[in-house]
């Protein structure tokens, strides 16, 4: 009997959760299928995005069009994922031969899978990136804060920290503010 090893699935583009969504539930189905594979995984990363001036929590893709299994690959099972499972269309895989059209599914190194893995936890459980929607330069409006109605310009981003030094002119002077993301919109 072979061991469990990592493989790398080729999932139709924006259909990678529902792809393994119905994966998971055929592996519950069928008895024999739940002792062969262990974890169904789709790598996501929490980023705060701002739009229309809402900031929201999204989920992206770390490797769209992809979904990770670890799993005791045989034929029923590569049968399974080929053929009937909506969305998936097989595996990440390479030529067995010479000039022949076999293929056969390439297992991704423990230590890759590892990697993923541990990244797709700290995304989890970690506080969500923020994507930097502002640049050098720029016009913003301050929305939140004892500066709240204030216009400035981004002299400096921070993006580890997330948040902005903004040029604000208070009084006739100008005054460098550090502001978070959150606390400010593009004019």
């Amino acid at each position: 009997m072979s061991e469990k090893k990592w493989y790398v699935l080729r999932a139709a583009g924006t259909k990678e959760k529902k792809a393994a969504e119905y994966l998971r539930k055929e592996i519950e189905r069928n008895k024999d299928l739940q002792a062969l594979v262990d974890q169904v995984l789709v790598p996501v990363k929490k980023e705060i995005v701002t739009k229309n001036n809402k900031r929201s929590v999204v989920e992206r893709l770390q490797f769209p069009g992809y979904v990770l299994i670890h799993a005791e690959l045989n034929a029923e099972l590569e049968y399974i994922i080929r053929n009937l499972i909506p969305g998936m269309s097989g595996f990440l895989s390479e030529k067995v031969g010479n000039g022949s059209n076999d293929r056969r599914p390439v297992e991704i190194r423990e230590d890759e899978a590892l990697r993923i893995i541990g990244e797709q936890d700290r995304n989890t459980e970690g506080a969500p990136d923020t994507e930097v929607i502002f640049e050098v330069g720029e016009s913003v409006k301050i929305t939140d804060g004892p500066f709240s109605g204030f216009s400035g310009t981004v002299d400096e981003i921070l993006e580890d920290r997330s948040k902005l030094k903004v040029i604000v002119v208070i009084f006739g002077r100008k005054t460098l503010l550090e502001l978070s993301f959150t606390q400010v919109t593009k004019e």
